[in-house]
């Protein structure tokens, strides 16, 4: 059966990368819907020059903010996107052929290929990084606690993969790379000790960032990125020790404080 799709993106000061993501979804998308959370730069502006309708929502966590923006849309047949990606032309015609002839899945993964200060990265893990972002919101919703947010289709339902790769335009800088490294895991330490996890070992502290290194960086062929391959690995090493550091910091805390 045809569909009609809406696109579906939550906005945050994204004045730099929102009108390439809504240039792209021109001609594939029934609606836009952007739901914004109180920016103060000039997004919502542009957003609204392109046609979008834009919602002003508080932002509760990105699994709250998704299904929030999900529920808003007029159709049933989501395209959730990121303000810092944009299809391509070989993905806008695989969309287009599923809202021609939808089958019977709840949803399609998409493929993304990520922009690193510059490098388009296809090694190293961050390729092709299928994420599911085409999907028959009755039949999912989107789940996780505090990071790694991922839609999830209703068991019994089956999921197809599109061809065309969705670009994702990460990092200008490696500076910007480390400071959403430090914001990220300290989220990623709270959501640890939200699961209930708050004994940190040697093995976490020391062992999982080398191999989170070699692993990306030697096994993933992360060294035919080149410079952005080194950096990444790196940088996602150091981010495996930071987490534990800050949940046995944080634990460490908690244990000290007069009962």
């Amino acid at each position: 059966m045809s569909i009609t799709l809406s696109v579906v993106i939550i906005t945050f000061n994204e004045e730099a990368n929102i009108a390439r993501c809504l240039e792209a979804v021109q001609g594939v998308a029934d609606e836009v819907v952007v739901v914004d959370s109180y920016s103060t730069d000039r997004t919502v502006a542009i957003c609204e020059e392109y046609g979008a309708r834009v919602i002003q929502h508080a932002f509760a966590g990105y699994v709250e903010q998704k299904n929030y923006a999900t529920g808003q849309a007029q159709y049933d047949h989501v395209l959730q996107l990121d303000a810092d990606e944009v299809l391509t032309d070989e993905l806008r015609q695989s969309i287009l052929q599923v809202k021609a002839s939808w089958p019977p899945v709840a949803g399609f993964t998409l493929k993304r290929l990520t922009n690193y200060c510059g490098t388009w990265v296809r090694h190293g893990g961050w390729y092709p990084d299928r994420k599911l972002r085409l999907y028959d919101r009755r039949l999912g919703s989107w789940q996780g606690l505090l990071l790694h947010e991922q839609f999830i289709e209703k068991p019994f339902q089956s999921v197809g993969d599109l061809a065309g790769d969705l670009l994702h335009y990460s990092y200008d800088s490696v500076e910007q790379h480390v400071a959403q490294l430090n914001r990220f895991t300290s989220i990623a330490a709270e959501e640890l000790a939200l699961r209930g996890k708050t004994r940190v070992t040697p093995f976490q502290l020391v062992l999982k960032p080398i191999w989170k290194f070699v692993h990306g960086y030697v096994l993933r062929l992360g060294f035919l990125d080149g410079f952005a391959g080194l950096s990444i690995a790196t940088i996602s090493a150091w981010g495996v020790f930071l987490k534990f550091a800050k949940l046995r910091t944080r634990a460490s805390t908690h244990e000290n404080l007069p009962h």
